[in-house]
Formats: structure tokens, sequence, C-alpha cells
């Protein structure tokens, strides 16, 4: 009778649990594997105007994906952004990177809402939600909902997609949350200002997770309309959207604008770092001493510990509904006061 070592079941064991962590990596961005780029970069491959390694080729133009922890970006921490590869859009921050420990960078959140496409995937059996450059079409990887707050979201990306821009040779942009009352209004006024990136409507300084347009609207949930803008501080400043901010909506009326009421509609700054706490606080301090308006400012200035996107059908919802009746009543008279007065500010002056 042959006898088994207690210790040959242990190896049999931890050589299962090998076999299965390896299983578990796949999920994180595709199952179709590329060589690492650093292994050959001897043939080039033509995408778009540039000539790149015919294996960066294989992921950008056919969703392949490199080995997990080959990539030259998945431990790299430096202060920049992180460009696809194949156009040079600017398209994750470094203050949005974060150890997902998947074995590809991973960032919980895009520069601007618009650069990036999402795809389904329906690839081996799975429902997953692909991630494409919207300027060129590059495969990127895949976004998952299990990432950090505030956006609850994990961009898993390829190294090879990227190429890294360092803040000293480029240009690192900066977000600030800002809610004034409905959002549609917000977010067109400032999209149109020269150094501003993108906004993007959606709910923030709530409780509830992942809330709906209809659970905010119903003033239960603690979160308020907001536009996150993404701007270049080279261009223009926090003090320059401040007097945007103050200037587009009435900062004395507590939790309305209006006729539309309810603490969703609140007067609010959610400051994404403490030189931004600062430059607002100083800001409403000058605005309460020379009293700009008769009653006292109730607008907000609080740290931005949460947000959710809205539902796509509000991103640049004037734009794309100008016959909506309250587009033409409310907004419109808003947006179209704004750009007589910040007429120099505007892009294309």
């Amino acid at each position: 009778m042959q006898v088994i070592s207690p210790y040959v079941n242990i190896f049999r064991k931890l050589k299962q649990l090998v076999l299965l962590s390896s299983l578990v990596l796949l999920n994180a961005c595709s199952f179709s594997q590329s060589n690492n780029p650093m292994d050959s970069t001897e043939e080039l491959e033509k995408f778009g105007d540039k000539l790149l390694p015919k294996n960066v080729c294989h992921v950008i133009k056919e969703g392949g994906t490199e080995r997990p922890f080959t990539g030259k970006y998945v431990y790299h921490k430096a202060n920049g952004n992180y460009c696809c590869i194949g156009c040079d859009a600017p398209l994750f921050s470094s203050t949005t990177k974060f150890d997902s420990g998947s074995g590809w960078p991973s960032f919980y959140d895009v520069i601007a809402s618009g650069s990036i496409k999402e795809v389904k995937d329906l690839s081996y059996g799975m429902e997953r939600v692909e991630i494409r450059c919207a300027r060129c079409d590059a495969h990127l990887g895949h976004v998952f909902e299990d990432g950090p707050k505030p956006t609850g979201l994990r961009y898993c990306v390829n190294s090879v997609s990227l190429d890294f821009k360092p803040a000293d040779d480029g240009v690192t942009y900066e977000e600030i949350t800002l809610g004034a009352g409905c959002f549609w209004c917000v977010e067109t006024c400032f999209k149109e200002l020269e150094g501003v990136i993108d906004v993007y409507p959606g709910y923030a300084g709530g409780k509830t997770l992942n809330p709906t347009y209809e659970q905010v609207c119903s003033g239960t949930t603690g979160h308020a309309e907001v536009a996150r803008v993404v701007f270049d501080p080279a261009v223009i400043s926090v003090n320059e959207l401040l007097e945007l901010f103050w200037w587009i909506h009435d900062p004395t009326q507590l939790n309305r604008q209006g006729n539309d009421i309810g603490t969703q509609y609140r007067s609010v700054i959610f400051y994404h770092n403490e030189a931004q706490k600062e430059l607002a606080e100083s800001y409403l301090k000058r605005l309460t001493k020379e009293e700009v308006w008769d009653k006292p400012i109730v607008t907000e200035i609080t740290a931005l510990n949460n947000f959710y996107r809205a539902e796509q059908y509000h991103h640049d919802y004037f734009n794309l509904n100008p016959e909506n009746q309250y587009c033409q009543f409310v907004v419109r008279p808003k947006v179209e006061k704004f750009r007589k007065i910040f007429k120099e500010k505007l892009k294309g002056n």
C-alpha cells in the first residue's frame, strides 16, 4: 500500500490555487494575449499617421491584450497624463491612477467624458464593456464597476495603448465640481469657455449609491445636480471659473433656483484640493464684504467625496434638445446673456 505524504496533498492544493489565480486574472481586460512591446519592437506597422510596433498594433487595432504585470505603466508613478498611443489624445490623469492588483494600469476616471467611447463586448461568452479612444478608435481595454470612490469605476488599460506625458512636458488638467441649479444650464455655459476641456453633468454630495435622475429629483438622496468641469489652469484659472459660477445663478436662494425647488438644486462648490478650497472661501468672503447681493450667500463649500455621472441623455442636453420647453424658457435666456457678458472668454474669440 502506497502512503501519500500530507505534503504532497498540500503541494497539489497550492498548484490548484495557482491555476485558479491565473484564470481569475483573465477577467481584467481581455482573453486575447499579445507580447509585451518591450519583447520585440523591430516590425513596424502603420496606424493612422504613426508607425508603431506590430504587437502594439495588435492590441489597439485587433483588441489584443498584453500579459498581466508586464506593461511598463503597471507600477508607474509620476505626475502627468496618459495619452492614446495612436493619436496622442489625453485620456487619463495620474491623479486618478490606482493599484487594482489586476496586472494592468487602472484608473477610476477619465480626463474628459468625451475622450473615450464604450462598446458592448460579448466575446468569450461574457458581457463586458470595451473602451476605445474616441478620436482614433484604438482599443484601450475594458471598464468595470469595481473601482474606488468617487466614480466606483475601474478603467483597466493596456500599457501599450498609452503614452505617458510628464507634467513638465505637457499639460496637466484640473477639475472642479459645481452645483448651481439645473445642470443643463451649468454644463452649457462652462463648456463654451476657452480653457475648459470638458464638462459632464452628474450627482454629488449625497448618500445614495449610483442614483438615477428620478431618485435625485425626489430630493431624498442628498445629492445635488452638478457639473464636473475639466480645465487647463494655464488657460483659465479657478477664480475665473468661480466668477462664472456665481454669475449664472442666485447664490442667496437656499435649496432652489427659481421654480426648481429642492436640495438637489442647492448652490455648492465641491473642491478637489485645498488650493481650490482656499480660493473659493476667499472669493466668498470678498463677495460678502462687497455686499454684491442684498441677501446672505448660502453657497456650500465642501470637499468632493463622491460623484456619479448623470445618464447619457443629460450630456449636452441643451444643444441636443433646443426645442424642449424648459430649455427655451429657462436655459436659453441664461445662456444667451452669458454669451454676451463673457464673450471674450469664449472659445474661438
